[in-house]
């Protein structure tokens, strides 16, 4: 979503990095530039104006003028500007009442909201062991309560039973009712919502609202609607005391002004933001990271976050172990592959490391390629014993794993080639001390769980150094140390 705006700043500030001394005239030249990108990325005006005009006085300060690397300090300067913007801390939930916490989700029809209630139940059941019940108070639109109840069946969280004829006012006193016989910490009731903000909504999200006296009051907007998305807000705000807004669809190709102009606005918190289809897919929203990512920075707290959610620990050990042996064999390669995909993909990799932004793109397009699913479906087609030890397999079974996977032989080769490559590098490793010694080389920056190299030290040979991230042995073909041939799997 925030593609744009963060190639635009990026072509800013290098032109300010490449100058050894700033003037003020530089500044104030380069801020007309982010303000032409803030407004192109559908930051409202009154929001972008006051951006540009408050780092501006910051940073045409003598301190940053004749600091030794003015343009970091602008850049620094601006992120910290980003983060107050979008607003300085996280907001968590808060539940700190007397159970049942009641979390009342409003907005507009299509904004995601009932699938949003079933991912907020489902994060706050899994990640902070609370016992949820949600409710569909939505009597207006068709199957809207028969829709929460099979997510609720997908997420493994209780709803509250259909009555078929009852009103939202009284559906809200029966689940918090419920929840207090039942002694479930957390009701989430899931409203109706409009093509458009009227009285009528209004008035029935007041009734609930003074029936349910809810501790938190969600406002659920679709990012891709742009500044629309803050005149909803504004809208409810004014209506109801709104404790906290919900982005949708921040994974978008939209502009993401309406995230920027969110707090601003209407001076009420992104607490989460939806990043895909999957129910899995909310996340806390941190603006310190959000501001990073814009800025090209990174986001490397987040991508240890989604490792260790994502990670086997188990299976990640048991590799381990046999990589500290010099070991490496197709079986642990394929839980690599299958490791990589539940963290996202190389795309989504790649947008977060730090320095990484511009190879983003390249990721996607191998992602995009289907590589990694021909890679997998070469794997699939091998037997057990052929996985074990690969120099069993002669030509006559590459011809058998060519025609199982829908692949060539020449493939094949790419992958035994890549993975003889990983293997050598694992004895190399070993020689070495294994990865504990190696780590301490390079003064402790081990990299993540055995995925190389740290940024910046080039690394040995054969480990893919050269200052960009590398999965084990993945050679030093650019971009981002594939193995030779990766990006031609796809190719006939």
């Amino acid at each position: 979503m925030f593609d744009t705006l963060s190639d635009r700043l990026g072509s800013v500030f290098d032109r300010l990095r490449g100058r050894g001394a700033l003037t003020e005239a530089d500044v104030r030249s380069a801020m007309r530039e982010v303000r032409v990108a803030l407004l192109e990325a559908d930051v409202a005006l009154p929001v972008a104006r006051d951006f540009v005009e408050q780092v501006t006085e910051k940073a045409v300060g003598q301190e940053v003028l004749r600091s030794v690397t003015p343009g970091q300090m602008v850049v620094k300067i601006v992120h910290d500007q980003l983060v107050e913007t979008l607003g300085a801390d996280t907001s968590e939930l808060e539940l700190n009442v007397a159970p049942p916490a009641v979390i009342m989700m409003v907005g507009l029809q299509g904004s995601g909201k009932t699938t949003t209630t079933a991912k907020l139940a489902k994060r706050l059941s899994e990640r902070d062991r609370k016992r949820v019940l949600m409710a569909s108070l939505d009597v207006a639109r068709p199957a809207a309560q028969e829709q929460l109840a099979v997510l609720g069946r997908q997420t493994n969280v209780d709803t509250l039973a259909i009555v078929a004829g009852q009103q939202p006012v009284d559906i809200a006193k029966r689940a918090i009712q419920s929840a207090k016989l039942q002694g479930y910490d957390v009701v989430l009731l899931d409203t109706a919502g409009r093509l458009h903000v009227d009285d009528q909504l209004m008035a029935e999200m007041k009734a609930v609202e003074a029936a349910s006296s809810p501790a938190e009051t969600l406002l659920v907007v679709d990012a891709l609607t742009g500044q629309d998305a803050v005149n909803v807000a504004k809208g409810f705000a004014a209506e109801v005391p709104l404790t906290g807004v919900i982005l949708t669809r921040l994974d978008g190709d939209a502009r993401g002004g309406a995230a920027l102009s969110m707090r601003a606005v209407t001076g009420k918190p992104i607490k989460f933001a939806g990043v895909g289809e999957a129910l899995d897919k909310l996340e806390a929203f941190h603006p310190d990271r959000v501001a990073g990512r814009i800025l090209g920075m990174g986001d490397v707290v987040s991508l240890v976050e989604r490792a260790a959610e994502t990670i086997e620990v188990e299976e990640a050990e048991k590799i381990a172990a046999k990589m500290a042996k010099g070991k490496f064999d197709l079986d642990d390669l394929w839980a690599q592959l299958k490791q990589m995909q539940r963290m996202g993909g190389l795309g989504a990799l790649a947008g977060m490391m730090p320095g990484m932004k511009g190879m983003k793109g390249a990721m996607d397009q191998a992602q995009n390629s289907k590589a990694l699913v021909h890679m997998e479906a070469m794997l699939s087609s091998m037997t057990a014993k052929e996985r074990a030890k690969p120099d069993v397999i002669n030509a006559k079974r590459k011809i058998r794993i060519a025609k199982g996977s829908g692949t060539t032989v020449q493939e094949i080769n790419k992958l035994l080639k890549m993975h003889q490559e990983m293997s050598t590098v694992m004895k190399r490793l070993k020689k070495m001390g294994g990865l504990g010694k190696l780590a301490a080389m390079f003064g402790g920056g081990g990299g993540l769980g055995g995925l190389g190299g740290a940024g910046g030290a080039g690394g040995p040979p054969g480990l893919g150094g050269g200052g960009t991230p590398a999965l084990p042995g993945l050679g030093g073909s650019s971009p981002f140390n594939l193995p030779p041939g990766f990006d031609k799997f796809s190719k006939k």
